[in-house]
């Protein structure tokens, strides 16, 4: 099933027509059935005029803005109007009315396994808007039921692809730390969902990730001791430039020291300067050797 347009006119011309119909009909009969005799020709002109006049009527239709009307004959669907404004169409028909207008669909807090086999908790909001009236109304039995049922599956389908995070620079996509990227793999197999009901996805985001209660406490100290190696790293790079600093300038301003005196000092500054605590000097009154 694919939309077309409908066959409608202007409804204001046809409210005309309607009127002047009705207009003549009524002085066709009135003239028809004043007298002694009764016109018949009179009489029956008036009263299928009066006829087209309800047959006109009937096929007026109201159109709100960012709406469309979805026009069956007799069980078979022969377009859709998507203008706002009157409208007439083809009488005796059924007509259905259905929103263009674009709406969220806010996904529950779904618990899903990670790449990793962790549980974990992820929600998405989905922005969307119908441009199929007829694949919307015809193909599923309920194109807002089937985008909530869909969203979510897409939705898990996602969250079971990648990893919460990634520790130890692992390479690839993670849930926490790409969330733009997982956002658009969301829409684009979102999207191949919802064709066949003629529903275009505007944009996805995720609106809740966060570790199940249960592994939240575990993994919150395993990011914790990531950050912690992370910024022992940067310090321990820090203090050997500052030593290989401390040396050249001693060898510049002509102090010269032996191999020992040399390994004594790094380790002292070392200590002084990677220790997380105020380092306690010790005062040698002997001598290295």
């Amino acid at each position: 099933m694919k939309e077309f347009k409908a066959w409608h006119i202007n409804g204001f011309v046809a409210l005309l027509l309607s009127a002047v119909c009705a207009i003549a009909g009524g002085f066709a009969i009135y003239y028809g059935v004043e007298g002694v005799t009764i016109n018949i020709t009179l009489v029956i002109a008036g009263i299928v005029l009066l006829i087209l006049t309800g047959v006109g009527a009937s096929s007026l239709t109201i159109i709100q803005p960012n709406e469309a009307r979805l026009i069956t004959f007799f069980g078979r669907y022969i377009g859709t109007v998507p203008r706002d404004g009157m409208w007439m169409v083809v009488p005796f028909t059924e007509k259905k009315n259905v929103s263009l207008k674009v709406r969220n669909f806010n996904s529950q807090t779904l618990k899903v396994n990670d790449a990793e086999g962790n549980p974990v908790e992820i929600g998405a909001v989905v922005v969307f808007r119908v441009v199929d009236t007829a694949k919307a109304t015809f193909d599923v039995d309920n194109y807002e039921r089937f985008v909530a049922i869909q969203s979510e599956t897409a939705v898990r389908h996602i969250a079971a692809l990648h990893a919460y995070d990634n520790f130890n620079d692992e390479k690839g996509m993670s849930l926490r730390g790409n969330s733009d990227e997982v956002a658009v793999q969301l829409m684009r197999e979102l999207q191949v969902r919802l064709d066949v009901a003629g529903v275009q996805v505007l944009e996805t985001r995720l609106t809740h990730l966060a570790y199940s209660p249960e592994i939240a406490s575990a993994m919150l100290q395993r990011q914790q001791a990531s950050a912690i190696v992370s910024a022992r790293q940067k310090i321990v790079e820090g203090a050997v430039g500052m030593v290989e600093a401390a040396l050249r300038q001693l060898e510049d301003n002509g102090i010269e020291l032996d191999a020992e005196r040399r390994a004594a000092m790094v380790n002292n500054l070392m200590v002084a300067i990677v220790s997380d605590r105020s380092a306690t000097p010790v005062i040698n009154t002997g001598s290295l050797y």
